[in-house]
């Protein structure tokens, strides 16, 4: 897939199938939008254009009160990619590009920069300065610029419909099952390994500390896990918390356990798959008691992974 990150470059494409939003997590009910974008362009032999947005527009808008993502956008773009998409245009939504009127969007963007013949979006779809664009203004502009516009049903899960803001509650709460059928893939979180306090070493339990690029990270506890180093899957064990043993820490660590694994992959990016949750964390009265525990989640997460 091109990345494209200079809107203001010359013409990307003279014709175009067009998918526009945030896609954060990718969800079921955003790979249907993008399937459905691939779909038209094989279909009228167009190119598949996804337009998304570097920072989540709520980010700027409202800073610290922001919803926390479900996916860096690494890796929303790997999964963007993975469903076909020709070229993602990346826009920088800034203040600038915030006052960006409804009719200059489509004009200047999907016209000008894209020849869009197609734009597929979700139902209740809003763009424009203040959201004023909505699927009336949409028609009308359909029929100006001649382009064809498919508005997606929203995919419901237990009659709630699904969305980013949905798989962030579940994610909370802990119900990963749940999360996991409403993004169609396993909870994940995507992250650098970093240094941390190596206390795993001492001990015979090496551990990779992960510095997460998402933010909507599981509740504390120890979970099986499969990790994704390179294009290889592993097994492994993870514990999010403070280390109440050993000190407790300010803010949260990730740090994961690698089943049979001895590389050097500190400042490389791993992706840890979550599978079942064995247990609370828990503090204990020394470490060899944590040891003893440590090992214990090591067999138990074998067998949930088998």
């Amino acid at each position: 897939m091109k990345i494209i990150k200079n809107i203001k470059a010359k013409k990307i494409t003279s014709k175009s199938a067009v998918a526009v939003g945030v896609f954060d997590g990718v969800h079921r009910g955003h790979q249907v939008i993008l399937n459905k974008v691939v779909k038209e362009a094989k279909k009228r032999k167009l190119k598949s254009v996804v337009i998304t947005f570097s920072l989540h527009p709520a980010k700027m808008l409202y800073g610290k009160n922001a919803p926390l993502m479900l996916s860096s956008l690494e890796h929303r773009l790997n999964l963007i990619s993975q469903a076909g998409v020709d070229a993602c245009i990346l826009i920088n939504f800034d203040k600038n590009f915030a006052r960006t009127k409804a009719e200059s969007f489509i004009k200047n963007i999907l016209v000008n920069k894209t020849g869009i013949k197609v734009l597929v979006i979700g139902k209740g779809f809003k763009f424009g300065a203040g959201t004023t664009g909505d699927m009336r203004l949409l028609e009308f502009l359909g029929k100006k610029y001649r382009f064809k516009i498919f508005a997606i049903n929203n995919l419901k899960y237990k009659n709630n419909v699904i969305s980013s803001t949905l798989i962030r509650k579940l994610i909370a709460m802990g119900k990963l099952k749940d999360a996991s059928l409403l993004l169609g893939r396993r909870v994940s979180v995507l992250g650098k390994v970093v240094k941390g306090f190596r206390i795993g070493r001492t001990i015979g339990i090496p551990t990779a500390n992960i510095d997460p690029h998402n933010e909507a990270i599981p509740p504390d506890g120890i979970y099986a896990v499969k990790v994704i180093y390179g294009k290889k899957l592993y097994k492994g064990v993870v514990n999010i918390g403070r280390n109440p043993t050993i000190a407790v820490l300010k803010n949260r660590v990730i740090e994961v356990h690698i089943f049979n694994f001895s590389r050097n992959i500190y400042g490389k990016d791993i992706e840890i798959l979550f599978y079942k949750k064995i247990r609370n964390e828990k503090k204990f009265s020394n470490i060899a008691k944590l040891k003893t525990a440590i090992f214990k989640d090591i067999d138990t997460a074998k067998r949930m992974l088998k």
